[in-house]
């Protein structure tokens, strides 16, 4: 991610203060690196938003706010599919959406996907394999294997693609400035391909020789995928996704709320709004109560007090205010069942508290 950002700038595809869009809820570090001052980007955010006529949270996107892609001005699109933390994949529709919007308004929209959630949806479809001249993508073995310390990942990019294209179609001062910086490291650094900069950047070019994961790592990285291509039947992807939906349900069973089935969820983490339902359960002037009287962090800090559970804030990867990011991947299914039990107490202690201030 943070040779992402670098290369992209240090190449001028993107510039301080450029304009970006952001598909959130999503990863912390997404919405922090933007912000900082080597930066500075003008973030659009395109949120998660649409809900059911019921009220229940979709964690899919609007049609207007795709829209806004068609902007020229926005030059890169940031997104992790399946999201983190909803844990949803890219609807069909809106996945044609951005297609069409790519293909007719704003054709050197750049994209950058991460697909390490992919593997925990059958039959998913990366916006690689949908624009693959547009789209950089980033994946990674560590959630997969469960081997998050290991930092296993990949970038991948066509080898046809426009991030080459637009350095080419750079002013004469950019490119000598390009080809002075990558001068060490070939005799026509103007051919250099952008992946290839992007490795010598994570070296500071001077150190390109010894760019890369160590041994051990690349050692490891092959194991599992040829592990993966062994495995013709894909009976370990059946049963990770087998565990992961157990976990899920037995967290949801337990909290008394509703679980609808999708099947664009990856479920490897859920994101519970609470206000959903609180206003389910108990109404909109219970919600207002809540509101009003609580800050959103206090559900968090009173799981971990009461039930020594430690649970994310969903507000901090910019998702709706109240509500909890709970990870499926982390704890066996019983640990699960207590949760869920702990989430719809917390909830009823707030309601006893409400209805007893009436009084």
């Amino acid at each position: 991610m943070c040779y992402l950002f670098d290369s992209l700038q240090e190449n001028f595809l993107l510039n301080q203060g450029d304009a970006i869009a952001l598909m959130i809820p999503v990863f912390t570090p997404y919405i922090e690196i933007p912000e900082l001052r080597r930066y500075q980007f003008d973030v659009t955010e395109i949120s998660a938003d649409q809900m059911t006529p019921d009220g229940l949270h979709t964690w899919q996107y609007k049609d207007e706010d795709i829209d806004k892609l068609k902007d020229p001005r926005i030059k890169a699109l940031f997104i992790t599919n399946p999201s983190n933390p909803p844990s949803y994949a890219l609807s069909r529709e809106t996945t044609e959406r951005i297609i069409n919007i790519v293909k007719n308004d704003n054709p050197n929209l750049m994209i950058i996907t991460d697909d390490v959630y992919g593997t925990f949806i059958p039959h998913f479809r990366s916006l690689m394999a949908e624009l693959p001249h547009n789209t950089l993508c980033v994946y990674s073995f560590s959630k997969y294997f469960g081997a998050t310390g290991w930092r296993t990942a990949v970038i991948a990019l066509h080898e046809d693609n426009i991030y080459d294209k637009m350095i080419a179609r750079l002013s004469e001062e950019q490119k000598s400035i390009l080809n002075k910086r990558y001068s060490s490291l070939s005799l026509q650094p103007e051919k250099m391909k952008f992946i290839d900069r992007m490795v010598a950047d994570s070296r500071q070019i001077a150190l390109n020789h010894t760019a890369g994961l160590s041994l051990p790592q690349q050692m490891q990285m092959s194991l599992f995928a040829i592990f993966s291509l062994l495995d013709k039947e894909d009976s370990y992807k059946a049963k990770m996704q087998e565990i992961i939906h157990r976990r899920l349900h037995a967290l949801w069973d337990n909290t008394g709320f509703t679980l609808v089935e999708d099947p664009l969820r990856a479920g490897y983490y859920s994101e519970i709004d609470m206000l959903v339902w609180a206003k389910k359960f108990y109404g909109d002037d219970f919600v207002a109560y809540l509101q009003k009287t609580y800050n959103p962090l206090d559900v968090v800090f009173r799981l971990a007090n009461e039930t020594s559970l430690v649970l994310l804030n969903g507000g901090g990867f910019a998702g709706p205010k109240w509500s909890v990011r709970v990870s499926l991947a982390n704890l066996n299914e019983a640990d699960y069942v207590k949760i869920g039990q702990s989430i719809k107490c917390v909830l009823e202690e707030y309601a006893q508290t409400w209805k007893a201030s009436k009084e």
